[in-house]
């Protein structure tokens, strides 16, 4: 079979990526994180202070994460150990760490650097605390994923959460001259097919590589490619979105802020985001009527109604057609008036139920379905709204030992304004009737 190889031109040995190749030999050389090792970058204030100290590094993939911490063990002369939480379990860690307390004993310190480090379980994760104590590990974790999430609070005490950048497309663009000057030839790209995978890289240094790599094996001698072609090559990369993770967290954030911030073209941006990702729709439905509640309310009565439809109407209609109600139902939210005055008075409602919970009602609107009851004085003086000029009678239905509380308070916009004014109307016969109230 080799033979076959060397007859077409190939080579028989499996030659290092392009990525592998590329590696930076000094911080100097990562590109897209001056925030950290930049000339006034948090990791380089560390090197020059002479403490680094134990670190989690949290980024997208691609970003530069493992490189770095190759490179801190080289500026600081540390012993590079490299484990994967994926494959290592607790046998290896605990022979890791006596081989660093020996390292220790000679006067030598032990980078331990921990791929994927969230996917330790929290009594793993508890391993670790006595050597970083005892100084026999400077710990590095890499993690994907929100520390605050996934990693222990007594792991997070004891260090220093740094975040990695996405790649912009700035420092992609970088990252393809190196992989150009390496290869000695340019990259077969029209201006818009470079610049279309710039974007495919999705910030991934590494992923940018790769398809350069592969369009490099696709063309032929003096070929070009634009744009089609280039996504005819190397297909479409698919979303960097775990449902169940950071990503779903974040847009979803930034679906709610969009609305709340009445702009719909950034709403359905990130609605559309989220359907080609694979989320579930129900779930975006459950979380447009909540924004329905929470952020538009007595403003717009018709917001809970229309987002309620909306979830009906997919229910109904089933993928792909029902996303559009949602996407609707979200064009109406975003530029529907905006109150969160029933949201902050529920809130408020709740705080006085769980401090003073135990108040009696006044009498005067207790029924007195007993005849001790009645002795008691439950229910006498109750005045029947409806009998009671403009259906209004000004009671004070409070607890005597709290008094009227004023916990809603709508704001000027939408259908609140009408609220508003006829709350101001009832509190002008309310002080007519009873000035002390």
């Amino acid at each position: 079979m080799s033979d076959l190889f060397a007859a077409a031109g190939l080579e028989t040995s499996a030659p290092h990526p392009l990525a592998d190749r590329l590696r930076p030999k000094t911080l100097a050389e990562v590109v897209g994180q001056d925030h950290l090792v930049g000339p006034d970058g948090a990791l380089t204030r560390r090197i020059a202070s002479g403490s680094l100290g134990s670190l989690i590094f949290w980024g997208p993939p691609g970003t530069g994460k493992t490189t770095v911490a190759r490179l801190l063990a080289h500026e600081t002369n540390f012993a590079f150990v490299q484990v994967s939480a994926i494959f290592s379990g607790v046998a290896e860690l605990k022979k890791l760490f006596e081989e660093a307390r020996g390292r220790r004993a000679v006067g030598q310190g032990t980078l331990l650097f921990v791929d994927e480090i969230h996917r330790f379980n929290r009594a793993q994760q508890d391993g670790f605390l006595p050597v970083m104590e005892d100084g026999a590990i400077t710990l590095i974790g890499a993690t994907t994923e929100n520390p605050s999430f996934e990693l222990n609070a007594a792991l997070l005490s004891r260090a220093s959460v740094l975040t990695f950048r996405a790649l912009d497309e700035e420092a992609i663009e970088k990252v393809l001259i190196r992989a150009e000057t390496l290869e000695a030839r340019p990259l077969p790209l029209e201006p818009g097919a470079r610049a279309a995978l710039v974007r495919m890289a999705d910030g991934d240094g590494r992923a940018a590589l790769t398809l350069a790599e592969e369009v490099w094996r696709a063309a032929a001698p003096g070929e070009i490619f634009g744009p089609e072609q280039l996504a005819e090559i190397v297909q479409r990369r698919a979303p960097i979105y775990d449902k169940a993770q950071e990503g779903h967290y974040n847009l979803i954030s930034a679906l709610h802020k969009a609305v709340r911030g009445s702009d719909p073209d950034a709403s359905l941006y990130y609605l559309a985001r989220m359907f080609d990702a694979g989320e579930d729709p129900l779930f975006l439905a459950r979380r447009v009527v909540r924004m329905a509640v929470e952020d538009i309310g007595l403003a717009d009565p018709q917001a809970l109604v229309i987002a309620n439809a909306a979830k009906d109407a997919y229910d109904f209609l089933g993928s792909p057609e029902g996303e559009l109600a949602i996407a609707q139902a979200v064009i109406y939210l975003a530029t529907a008036p905006k109150s969160n005055a029933a949201y902050i008075a529920y809130k408020s409602a709740m705080r006085l139920a769980k401090e003073h919970g135990s108040l009696m009602p006044p009498k005067v609107i207790l029924n007195a379905p007993t005849k001790l009851m009645k002795n008691e004085g439950y229910g006498s003086g109750y005045a029947y709204d409806h009998d009671e000029p403009d259906a209004f009678s000004g009671q004070n239905y409070w607890p005597e030992a709290l008094g009227r509380q004023k916990l809603y308070s709508p704001t000027a916009r939408g259908f609140e304004r009408d609220l508003r004014e006829r709350l101001a109307y009832w509190a002008k016969l309310r002080k007519a009737r009873d000035p002390e109230s």
